[in-house]
């Protein structure tokens, strides 16, 4: 191996909707973090791992950094403070528009405490007036950044220059997973935020929120996957609303699922989905364990 390896953990932290899931699977050059227009959609921290012969990046996706008003908030802040405090260097992403919100001062407060490298990215600049951009700049200066980068994650292809500070700012150290794996995490969890996904992206703002999903079956066959999942809500009286008339609402919900879990796995897809009732699931911390926030 060689001598000058370098490896570490990246955390990429923000407020909800800023485009972290975006970058990420940018820099991935694959979809591991599921995407909607509605904040909130990353509720667990997500590893991307990128390897070759010179360096191992574990990029870690993080939950937007919210006000707490449920148990499952509480563990969306865990996993934020656990990627903080795992991470050799901290990558901050903010919308240019509307930086600088009070969330944005202080996720850039709690990380300054912190003596680690970290960079940060002023998003969405092709959305705002170059004047603006360069005011929006010269505040993130006070805080002492390696590095400020503005950028337009959705336009921008091209992203050598980023992953190569980053490796720079990593320790010299052997790789930590396989060079093979491109995530520590296993196949249903990503079936499960498909489907969440899917649901973000079919809802209004009620059911995306009060939703989960757990996967309870999955068989992986030489030509197909059969996968059995149960959609939990927290009230009865959402779940005409998630089946829709004649059932048509779920059943777009599993086609678009359907037809995303075939490019991950390259096989015929088989998905049956349930929905099934817990209610105020997001307020107790044995829901939460059982749904899978640890």
């Amino acid at each position: 191996m060689n001598a000058n390896f370098r490896a570490g953990f990246v955390a990429i932290i923000g407020k909800p909707n800023v485009g972290k899931s975006t970058l990420m699977n940018k820099l991935m050059g694959e979809k591991l973090s599921i995407i909607s227009p509605k904040p909130q959609t990353t509720r667990q921290q997500i590893k991307g791992i990128i390897s070759d012969n010179e360096k191992q990046i574990i990029f870690m996706d993080t939950p937007g950094f919210v006000t707490a008003r449920y148990e499952l908030h509480n563990k969306m802040l865990e996993y934020i403070h656990s990627s903080l405090k795992d991470s050799d260097v901290i990558v901050f992403i903010t919308d240019a528009k509307k930086f600088p919100t009070d969330y944005d001062k202080q996720i850039c407060d709690l990380i300054m405490k912190l003596s680690i490298p970290k960079i940060a990215m002023l998003n969405k600049t092709d959305l705002v007036e170059e004047s603006i951009v360069e005011k929006k700049l010269d505040l993130l200066h006070k805080y002492n950044f390696d590095q400020i980068t503005p950028i337009s994650v959705l336009q921008t292809h091209d992203f050598k220059s980023l992953l190569s500070t980053i490796v720079d700012l990593l320790p010299v150290h052997p790789p930590y997973f396989a060079t093979d794996e491109i995530s520590d995490l296993p196949m249903r969890f990503f079936v499960q935020e498909i489907i969440r996904e899917k649901i973000f992206l079919n809802f209004g703002d009620e059911i995306p929120y009060a939703s989960t999903v757990v996967v309870e079956q999955y068989h992986d066959f030489p030509n197909k996957v059969a996968i059995a999942a149960n959609i939990w809500l927290e009230k009865k009286s959402q779940k005409p609303i998630i089946l829709g008339k004649n059932g048509s609402k779920i059943k777009a919900v599993r086609i678009e699922a359907e037809k995303e879990i075939h490019r991950l796995v390259e096989k015929r897809v088989k998905l049956d989905l349930w929905v099934k009732i817990k209610p105020n699931w997001r307020k107790k911390p044995n829901a939460l364990k059982e749904f899978g926030y640890r």
